[in-house]
């Protein structure tokens, strides 16, 4: 209770003016607020934000077949890997279809809460249901549907009038209620005369309506291109290009003719990414609405998969999925507007940033860049009351904690190649604290992975050098389009080894664990630069688990290396994830 009070106090001494005058300030700066002045892709490379809406007829099924429930992403329920339905029977599903509790001016107006920038929504999904007034198909929400209204009109129409931009989705490859579409991915171009009819008459006819009907679009976002021709691919671009000059494309369109990359459903790398990309993610775990699926992100959680994908260098687009109703589940709405009150107060972390100097998350936390500016998002505030900041190599001018308008000096010392940070006992922000650091010029930086006295330090596999085995990107599913993605070293052999560089702060004994994969019983050996060693056996899991090895003497302060062998066990069977260090005090 004495915390609740604490924050709510915090915020009746801290009014919301400032973070709005920021907010204008950052809309006159790239014209986020003025969208049709904005420059092509200007919102997506500095909005940094946006929502993502997958919305069909599957979202009237919501995952429930008959009687059987079905676990996993629930636009995929009409196909084979899950529900298995028939296109004469998914068809049926339109006639009790009406989503009379959507609201295009309430989801644009939830879409600002949250500090997004831009809307993408599906208009056609791989179920080939056209979710406006398609002229050249009837299996569409207003000729199929008793509701018999085009939401995606009302939508463009809504973000017009709000200043966001609005853009579309749009599956080219994959049509499986088409006669002449695509029935499975797998089966893409199995029969070129039937794909060349669907796509003469269908594809390049529908993407021609929505970027000539529906006003400004901002960007364009096909999927799951398959095995389709680049010749047909460069053909969607150029109506595109054609009827909106202005708008990026996704890179999803196929062979490399979009504007940016699109990593992985769900991915949020640990290390910075070239190019111009983006991540998208999930309010929850399934794209389309799944009645079971109640696993929503918590404010927090959004807060740091946004910052981070940021400090990495990209832009993180949110999925919502309307209930069949149309409306959007309060769960969703409520992480969102909760996080985006945070964003209204810090929008120079969020906006127009650059990545991290760094190319990597730190133990605390994680940075964004604007010009002579480090925002440091603390995430987990420090039991020691300071943070210790590796290898800045620029000269500081000032130190301050940001609580919405209240700004504070904090002190600052220089301790061989460590910048030390005071903070405060109480963290101003409930759910990520910033500050912010103003330096003489642009940041150079130590990029080495660093351990501090007092927080633990996870080094994925992405950082390590290999010999004699491999470094290898591994996804999977835990449900059915739920992917996770981790960086794996695998195809151990006698004598090989990852190595990890680490600068340590101090000197002494660390606490050392390891997480992997594999079969029975396993013998590792751990070894600092300088000889110490741990070795010791441990069992192993199918799946993911730590398991801790003891502690490792770490003799001198300083880079160097830490040195993971496997002696014994199964090796055609281990995947190692991940190296954690942490001081014993």
């Amino acid at each position: 209770m004495q915390r609740i009070t604490f924050f709510m106090f915090l915020i009746m001494i801290f009014p919301l003016s400032y973070s709005q005058e920021m907010n204008e300030m950052w809309g006159e700066q790239i014209s986020g607020l003025n969208v049709q002045d904005a420059g092509r892709g200007q919102l997506f490379r500095d909005g940094n934000y946006a929502m993502f809406i997958h919305w069909g007829l599957y979202s009237q099924i919501a995952n429930e077949w008959k009687g059987k429930t079905y676990y996993g992403i629930g636009e995929w329920i009409m196909n084979k890997n899950m529900a298995n339905i028939p296109v004469k029977e998914y068809m049926e599903v339109a006639k009790d279809f009406n989503p009379v509790k959507f609201d295009a001016e309430g989801i644009v107006q939830l879409a600002k809460d949250a500090g997004m920038k831009y809307i993408i929504i599906t208009s056609k999904h791989h179920d080939g249901f056209s979710m406006y007034h398609s002229k050249v198909n009837m299996f569409n929400i207003v000729d199929a549907t008793p509701f018999a209204r085009d939401p995606m009109k009302e939508l463009a129409q809504a973000c017009k009038n709000a200043g966001l931009g609005f853009g579309f989705y749009y599956s080219h490859n994959q049509d499986w209620t088409n006669p002449e579409g695509t029935i499975m991915p797998e089966e893409s171009v199995d029969d070129p005369a039937s794909f060349e009819s669907y796509f003469k008459y269908k594809c390049l006819p529908q993407v021609e309506e929505i970027t000539t009907q529906y006003g400004r679009i901002e960007l364009v976002w096909f999927d799951t291109p398959g095995r389709i021709s680049r010749e047909k691919v460069q053909q969607l671009v150029d109506i595109v290009r054609k009827n909106q000059p202005q708008a990026y494309i996704s890179g999803r369109v196929g062979h490399g003719l979009g504007d940016y990359t699109t990593l992985g459903d769900m991915e949020v790398p640990v290390r910075n990414h070239d190019g111009i990309w983006e991540t998208v993610d999930v309010t929850n775990d399934s794209w389309g609405y799944a009645w079971y699926d109640q696993n929503w992100k918590n404010p927090k959680e959004i807060l740091m998969r946004l910052i981070s994908t940021v400090a990495r260098g990209g832009t993180y687009m949110l999925n919502i999925g309307p209930k069949p109703d149309g409306s959007i589940p309060e769960q969703a709405a409520y992480s969102l507007r909760k996080s985006g009150e945070w964003i209204h107060r810090y929008p120079q972390v969020v906006y127009g940033t650059d990545a991290s100097p760094w190319q990597h998350a730190l133990p605390w936390g994680d940075i964004t860049v604007k010009d002579k500016k480090l925002f440091l998002s603390v995430y987990e505030w420090p039991a020691s009351g300071k943070i210790y900041l590796p290898g800045l190599q620029t000269d500081i001018v000032s130190v301050e904690i940001l609580a919405g308008k209240k700004r504070s000096k904090l002190k600052f010392s220089k301790e061989q190649g460590w910048t030390i940070l005071e903070l405060p006992c109480i963290p101003p922000e409930e759910l990520v604290s910033v500050v912010e650091l103003t330096l003489k010029d642009k940041a150079k930086v130590e990029t080495t992975q660093a351990i501090d006295p007092y927080m633990p330090l996870i080094l994925p596999a992405d950082f390590a050098e290999t010999k004699n085995c491999r470094k290898n990107k591994k996804q999977w599913m835990e449900k059915f389009g739920e992917w996770k993605h981790v960086m794996q070293i695998d195809q151990w052999k006698e004598g090989s080894a990852a190595i990890w560089e680490i600068n340590f702060k101090e000197a002494g004994d660390y606490m050392v664990e390891l997480t992997y994969s594999g079969k029975g019983k396993l013998v590792w050996t751990i070894e600092s630069e300088t000889g110490t060693k741990i070795q010791n056996q441990q069992n192993s899991s199918a799946i993911y688990h730590t398991f801790p090895f003891g502690w490792l003497n770490i003799g001198k302060s300083g880079k160097q290396k830490i040195t993971v062998t496997l002696q014994e066990g199964d090796r055609n069977a281990v995947s190692l994830m991940s190296l954690k260090l942490k001081k014993v005090n």
